[in-house]
């Protein structure tokens, strides 16, 4: 007697990590003392909620970043490992929260990113603008690097965080245009350029974004992307290798070398950036501090 026998699906064996891509555990006296501080006050930092690679590095030089407006995206963006959904209420005692943690972990610059809050008629722009000014009420000797949103190009919100006037001003790109619609579903590329552009033609001293490798980008996108970014008047870039979150998210096509990193940042200082941040863990945040001299 014959039976069907169900075929056997053959094992997906991930990718294992290249050897560039290991992280040494933080340490360190500063980190300790800060990671003690954060345990004990509850504290909310991307860096310990994200596991950022870098953490012991930038808390011992002096530098955390903060996330605002909750912890619920509206948007579902492919790469990124925030909840999606609908948001909490907005918490007006927020900027306060924040500004007093770093006080209390004596952070010299600080970095504040936040949700998508396209729930809100203002997208969030007002808590943003408070939160400035009460970290530099509390911390008047911190700087502040802003990881802003795009607003949805929404002019009189993009304007407070120009009339605050943080010594960077943010926003994140991610990935080249052809990818854009896959891996930042609610973005779009030409937006998120004209809202760079529009922080450099308010007065912004210092404009940021970053870009994210392994999505399965051709060089020659990478490289106008960058083109791009300068013409938008950008100053600083930041390039990393993209990591699974879990899953669920858009997998890693491909592990860039170190090799390949250094020419990037060769090509971004060549064509003018102040500063270009190009390897495997770099991230948004990484060595923050440097971008504002």
């Amino acid at each position: 007697m014959i039976t069907d026998v169900a075929p056997v699906k053959p094992k997906t064996e991930r990718t294992p990590k290249p050897k560039w891509l290991r992280v040494k555990l933080p340490t360190g006296k500063k980190y300790t003392e800060l990671r003690n501080l954060v345990d004990k006050y509850n504290l909310h930092t991307i860096c310990t909620s994200g596991s950022c690679p870098n953490m012991g590095e930038c808390w011992s030089e002096g530098t955390a970043t903060f996330m605002i407006l909750g912890n619920i995206c509206t948007r579902s963006c492919g790469f990124c490992g925030v909840k999606t959904g609908r948001p909490e209420t907005v918490d007006w005692d927020e900027p306060e929260k924040v500004a007093r943690s770093i006080k209390l972990m004596q952070i010299k610059h600080a970095v504040v990113t936040s949700v998508d809050r396209d729930d809100l008629k203002d997208m969030g722009s007002i808590i943003w603008a408070e939160t400035i000014k009460a970290i530099r009420r509390m911390n008047p000797d911190t700087t502040l690097e802003t990881l802003i949103p795009d607003f949805q190009g929404n002019e009189r919100n993009i304007d407070r965080i120009v009339e605050v006037a943080p010594e960077v001003v943010s926003h994140n790109m991610e990935t080249v245009k052809r990818l854009t619609r896959e891996v930042r579903i609610q973005a779009k590329y030409d937006r998120s350029l004209a809202v760079l552009k529009y922080l450099k033609d308010s007065g912004i001293n210092r404009t940021k974004s970053g870009i994210m490798l392994g999505l399965g980008e051709e060089e020659g996108e990478v490289i106008q992307t960058l083109e791009d970014l300068k013409n938008a008047g950008v100053d600083v870039v930041t390039i990393g290798q993209y990591l699974q979150p879990s899953k669920k998210h858009l997998p890693v096509k491909q592990f860039i070398t170190p090799d390949q990193f250094q020419k990037y940042e060769k090509i971004g200082l060549d064509l003018g950036f102040r500063h270009v941040e190009s390897s495997a863990l770099v991230r948004s945040s990484y060595k923050a501090q440097k971008h504002i001299n």
